[in-house]
């Protein structure tokens, strides 16, 4: 098998990419160990900054996300029994779209399946080859053959604990790494929103979230011990726990509906440089990893492809390597940002253990300059719709 790009793993980055190269006239070959059906299934939370929403509509699959996803223009901040709202269109002129990452996963096999583009699901033993020369491959086993598709790039796309980043040699990589001593458990269910915006509450008990999923969907999350176990929570627990973390004396009550799915995920910072190494090339997960409150992840995703993608243009249309070359330098300058806003919210809005009483007097004083200053309001804002 031969292809210009053989891109392994068919999340948001892989899938993305592969359509941004097919609509520069880019072959490329898309390997996921997974099905279609179960990476379609994987329900996982998105917000859209709305450079992400701009790339994704002018790539030509954004119709049902503006149709469907809910278009955001500020956020609340809750804390001391009080919440506040940082106007994220007023401060910036910019808004988010709440979209579930499956969604886009959707819509993005959808245009890639009607372009007649190559998706080749269930594949294993995946194993990139000969990346530091002018002819990588990368060989893999589908449907029982063993196969090997020659390229003249891999793009890695297949998330944290894929193959690609061990295929960079230890000897020229560094990792930098920080796990943070608390989870999220997370739920979804089956209600009505309580919130028409994201509401980041800080409170004694540990964070807590509200974000709307759909107009019947309601996704929630509570600070957690990430040892902890699903089975020790009753859907009343979760919800008392709730109830207590979110409320206050201003009426405003969370709704109650059923829980159809409740996980814990851990919380961690996470960023491996380079980001390439001869012709293989990192994306995504497959590179960094924020913690959630951040709200980054799929977005660095697509910042990371968009980058690649105009330098693997260059390389075909220009004959000019300067833009490969300088992948990692340019992508790192987004995901080191990112990582340091995730990194502020995550300190800001969660309990720690370990925090004195004077710790815990600068996390209230920092959450009041925060609301209270228009130039703090403004740099959150900025940082969270992600308008540089």
């Amino acid at each position: 098998m031969r292809t210009q790009v053989a891109i392994i793993g068919a999340g948001p980055a892989g899938l993305l990419l592969s359509h941004l190269l097919h609509l520069k006239g880019i072959e490329s070959v898309v390997l996921e160990s997974r099905s279609r059906e179960e990476i379609e299934a994987t329900i996982r939370a998105g917000v859209l900054e709305q450079g992400t929403m701009d790339i994704l509509t002018e790539a030509g699959v954004g119709e049902r996300m503006k149709r469907e996803g809910a278009l955001h223009h500020g956020i609340e901040l809750s804390f001391g029994g009080r919440r506040h709202r940082i106007d994220l269109s007023e401060l910036t002129g910019k808004a988010i779209t709440v979209y579930a990452q499956h969604e886009v996963i959707k819509d993005l096999v959808a245009a890639r399946l009607a372009a007649q583009g190559s998706i080749l699901f269930g594949v294993s033993e995946v194993s990139p080859q000969d990346i530091d020369t002018d002819n990588p491959s990368v060989s893999f086993l589908h449907a029982g053959e063993k196969h090997m598709l020659r390229a003249d790039f891999v793009a890695g796309c297949d998330g944290f604990h894929g193959v690609s980043r061990p295929a960079v040699p230890e000897s020229v990589r560094q990792d930098y790494q920080r796990i943070y001593p608390f989870g999220w458990f997370g739920i979804l269910v089956e209600s009505a929103p309580s919130s028409d915006e994201l509401i980041y509450v800080q409170h004694e008990r540990g964070f807590a979230l509200v974000s709307t999923r759909s107009p019947t969907v309601q996704r929630l999350y509570f600070q957690c011990d990430p040892k902890d176990s699903v089975d020790n929570w009753s859907d009343d627990r979760i919800w008392n726990e709730l109830h207590t973390r979110l409320e206050n004396s201003d009426g405003w009550r969370v709704k109650e509906g059923k829980i159809f799915q409740k996980g814990i995920i851990g919380m961690r910072s996470f960023v491996s440089t380079p980001m390439q190494h001869g012709r293989l090339f990192l994306a995504g997960d497959a590179a960094h990893i924020v913690p959630p409150t951040g709200a980054k992840g799929m977005n660095l995703a697509v910042g990371d492809v968009k980058l690649l993608s105009r330098a693997i243009e260059a390389f075909y249309r220009k004959s000019s390597g300067e833009l490969l070359a300088a992948y990692t330098d340019h992508a790192l300058k987004r995901v080191w940002r990112a990582e340091y806003f995730s990194w502020w919210m995550t300190s800001m809005l969660h309990t720690f253990a370990d925090a004195s009483p004077f710790q815990q007097q600068l996390q209230r004083a920092e959450l009041e300059n925060v609301v209270n200053s228009r130039a703090l309001s403004t740099a959150l804002a900025e940082n969270y719709v992600g308008a540089f």
